[in-house]
């Protein structure tokens, strides 16, 4: 498929999605978050691809908003959040509304040290609407999401990351470089424990669903898989294991 909005690379088994409308700081409206939708499908579906890195185009911005009438970003957020694959969101700049709501949904965040993050929302006259309230408060805790959410304040990259808001902080240089090493470390691991994983971990944040009891569920799916067995193999032959993904 040809993108208008999206620039598409893959390296190894990572795909690489930038959004590519800096004249625009990468804002998302109803086309790119189409496109997005479709890329994030694509590569979940492909075999070759084992995790996502999302970023955006030039220096300014990751993604600075999103059009607030346009629900399918709803449907992009959650598809990532629940993907069985590992998705990092590089964060190289402004991080603002719908923006911060896409990496908040990512599984991991890496952002430059010149980036900042925040939901201004508010300043509408709206509040976040693509899992905003949800998600801030999951990772920074209630009274800290209270605060950014109401004041609609960004936060810099530092303060960022003492919040738990995002996972490490680099220069904008070594960004890419940090998130595919980390993405790379990941892809060593059995696939199909990553997505059990993320399963059961977001399984934690959910109302009317027993955390524990999916991670035993996802636990006991482990057991039946090959790449279990190739990994107490390796282990007891003291080598590095060679999983499949099945």
């Amino acid at each position: 498929m040809t993108y208008q909005n999206l620039l598409i690379d893959h390296k190894e088994r990572i795909a690489y999605i930038t959004i590519n409308r800096e004249s625009k700081l990468n804002a998302l409206n109803k086309a790119t978050l189409a496109e997005l939708h479709q890329a994030i499908s694509d590569a979940f579906a492909d075999e070759r691809v084992g995790g996502i890195i999302i970023t955006g185009a030039g220096t300014k911005a990751f993604v600075a908003g999103a059009d607030i009438a346009e629900f399918i970003g709803v449907d992009v957020v959650d598809l990532i959040e629940n993907g069985g694959k590992p998705v990092i969101a590089a964060i190289n700049g402004f991080a603002l509304g719908g923006g911060l709501e896409l990496a908040m949904a990512c599984h991991i965040r890496i952002a430059a040290d010149t980036a900042k993050m925040g939901l201004p929302e508010v300043t509408l006259g709206l509040i976040p609407g693509y899992g905003g309230t949800q998600r801030l408060t999951r990772l920074v805790g209630k009274g800290k999401a209270m605060e950014m959410i109401m004041t609609g304040d960004m936060v810099t990259a530092a303060e960022a990351h003492q919040l738990g808001l995002v996972n490490q902080v680099t220069t904008a240089e070594n960004l890419l470089p940090v998130a595919e090493a980390l993405l790379q470390k990941i892809l060593t691991r059995a696939p199909l424990a990553i997505a059990a994983a993320i399963t059961a971990i977001n399984a934690a944040g959910r109302n009317n669903v027993n955390g524990f009891e999916t991670e035993i569920e996802e636990f006991a799916k482990c057991f039946g898989t090959a790449d279990f067995k190739e990994g107490v193999t390796a282990f007891l032959q003291k080598r590095k294991p060679g999983f499949k993904g099945e």
